[in-house]
Order: structure tokens, then C-alpha cells, then sequence
């Protein structure tokens, strides 16, 4: 089988440069990490304060959970964590306002998971509270409600977590 070249839009041949603008995001910002999809980036500026984000690991059920579902497929909530958090204050009038699934009697999850998210909120936020666990049925009908569920890539068990939008400093 050929292969075929990718064309620029006056239809001759596209030098290597041409080939990257036309595969790659288009544009990017500065202090905003390109971890950021467009979408993400919409959601977490349309969120009131109050209203909650899922960042939903890859066993989720994100697609038939929630009515708004955004895809950052292959990326790691910790990695998530890092990009969200200095453009997302979490709320501070809460006493938990992040929230992990909780695990299932007689299943485990690994401790480092939880300890991954706490270390990115803590570089963010460090006087967050501890990490609210809620039932596994309490977490789905909580996502359920949320603005947006943010499908991932992550792949550990449990690494189902909520963010609580806070009131924005200006």
C-alpha cells in the first residue's frame, strides 16, 4: 500500500512543519498545562462554585453515568491534578470538597493511589481537607449530578475522584 503525504490546503506536498500544524493542537497558552483539552478547559471556567467535576478512572462507567462526559483518555489523574488545580479552587466552605470511591467490603485498594492525589492536591492546596470515601453507589449518584465527568486513563482500582468547584479569588 502507498503512502499518502498529507497536503496543505494549496494542495502541494506539506513540508514537516505543515505536517505538525495540522496534527498537533493549534494553539497553545501560556501557564495553562497542555494536558487541558479545549472541552476541559471550557467546563472548568463554566463551573459555579459549588458544582463538581468527576475525574473518573478507565473502568468508570462515564459515558452512561453523567450527561456531560469529557474524554482525556491515556492520561493520570495525578498528572490531571496538576493541570486543574491552579486554575480550580476548591471550596473551602465544605468539609471535604474531594471525595474518592470508597472500597468494596472484602476488596482493597492500593494506598498509593489515594497518596498520589494527596501529594498534587497538597501542592495546590495545602490546607485541604482529608479526602472524603463515599459508598460506591453514594459516589455513582453523586457523579451522576456533577457538571462533567472527565473519563481518563487512569487504571488503578478506586481512583474514581471528585472535585468541589470553591469561589474563585479575584
Amino acid at each position: 500500500m502507498a503512502r499518502v503525504r498529507p497536503t496543505s490546503e494549496h494542495g502541494k506536498t506539506a513540508r514537516a512543519a505543515d505536517y505538525r500544524r495540522l496534527h498537533l493542537p493549534c494553539s497553545m497558552l501560556k501557564g495553562i498545562s497542555p494536558l487541558l483539552s479545549p472541552d476541559l478547559l471550557d467546563a472548568l471556567y463554566r463551573m459555579g462554585h459549588g458544582d463538581e467535576i468527576v475525574l473518573a478512572d478507565a473502568h468508570f462507567p462515564a459515558e452512561s453515568t453523567g450527561p456531560r462526559c469529557l474524554r482525556a483518555d491515556g492520561l493520570r489523574i495525578p498528572a490531571l491534578l496538576d493541570a486543574i488545580l491552579p486554575l480550580l479552587a476548591l471550596d473551602s466552605y465544605v468539609d471535604h470538597p474531594v471525595a474518592m470511591m470508597a472500597t468494596v467490603e472484602g476488596d482493597s485498594a492500593d494506598p498509593r493511589v489515594e497518596q498520589a492525589y494527596r501529594e498534587a492536591i497538597d501542592r495546590h492546596d495545602p490546607g485541604c481537607p482529608s479526602i472524603a470515601k463515599l459508598e460506591r453507589f453514594a459516589f455513582y449518584d453523586r457523579a451522576a449530578k456533577a457538571f462533567a465527568i472527565v473519563a481518563t486513563g487512569e487504571t488503578a482500582k478506586y481512583g474514581n475522584l471528585i472535585l468541589k468547584k470553591g469561589v474563585t479569588p479575584v
